[in-house]
């Protein structure tokens, strides 16, 4: 796939997934109306919210430069994704989703999202468990096998894996 294809397909999986899950189901949810919670916490919830951010842009750009595919699976990466992040967590773009959704929660002070974010990190977890690890296994067989060996899937590792 060629890289503007793959950016192409990005962004609009980007928009539909990430956009769905982290931005349009949290304003179903909450209209963005805040409650009143203590200041600091809400000034945690909006670097949380931006981090997400920024880790989640910066995963989905991996699939494009690194991977030359999309993160969909209908559109797939011709390379395994190890690079950037990815050499600390084999799940950046989840972590960062759920870190979107309960920075919402805390700067918005509202519980309910804070509900949401482990609802969608356990849905997120199945499908990385269920289906993605075995497809990548499948897709990328010992290459995947040594980087799952070596890479936690959801807790960050301090020193990156340089596999």
């Amino acid at each position: 796939m060629r890289k503007s294809a793959a950016a192409m397909g990005s962004s609009v999986f980007m928009a539909l997934a990430p956009g769905t899950v982290a931005v349009l189901v949290p304003w179903w949810l909450t209209r963005w109306q805040a409650g009143h919670w203590w200041l600091p916490v809400r000034v945690l919830g909006g670097v949380a919210l931006a981090a997400g951010a920024v880790v989640l842009v910066h995963a989905f750009a991996r699939f494009v430069t690194e991977g030359l595919g999309t993160p969909a699976p209908v559109a797939p990466t011709e390379h395994l994704v190890v690079g950037g992040l990815y050499r600390h967590v084999r799940n950046p773009m989840y972590a960062a989703v759920v870190t979107t959704i309960a920075g919402q929660g805390l700067l918005l002070a509202r519980p309910v999202l804070l509900g949401y974010a482990l609802v969608a990190a356990a849905v997120m977890g199945a499908f990385a468990r269920w289906y993605e690890e075995p497809a990548l296994l499948r897709a990328h067989g010992a290459e995947y096998e040594r980087y799952r060996g070596a890479v936690p899937g959801w807790l960050p590792r301090p020193r990156p894996w340089r596999g």
